[in-house]
């Protein structure tokens, strides 16, 4: 009998090395605490929105320590159903904005493991 997996959602969320580091640590299974002063977490519904802000924000800041990636991760999407849909810019600019005190409850509905799927460098770095 094959077990049935819950409805899952495919988010994005573009990081820099710090965060990415804390990722690591929980061998890809949960995202870090949002610090003192970011209140929300900001998952991305597409691809290429996530690559704009790694490759061109990320890559241009000290805090993410001048390079972006590109994370892909499932969550279930029952879960998701209790926030609105954030659109932010463009109509291809949309996000979740989870408060911080839902994160731990966010992790524990991810299903599978934070993939990195794209690294940025600034332009005329090579890695």
């Amino acid at each position: 009998m094959t077990a049935i997996r819950p409805k899952t959602t495919v988010l994005y969320r573009p990081i820099g090395r710090k965060e990415l580091d804390l990722i690591a640590e929980s061998g890809f299974l949960a995202f870090p605490p949002r610090l003192p002063g970011q209140p929300i977490f900001y998952p991305v519904l597409n691809e290429s929105y996530a690559t704009q802000i790694a490759r061109d924000w990320n890559t241009n800041d000290a805090a993410s320590g001048f390079v972006g990636f590109v994370t892909r991760f499932r969550v279930r999407s029952a879960f998701l159903a209790r926030y609105e849909v954030k659109t932010v810019g463009g109509s291809a600019h949309q996000e979740y904005w989870i408060p911080a005190e839902d994160l731990d409850e966010f992790n524990q509905n991810l299903d599978g493991p934070i993939e990195v799927i794209a690294e940025f460098l600034p332009r005329g770095r090579s890695a």
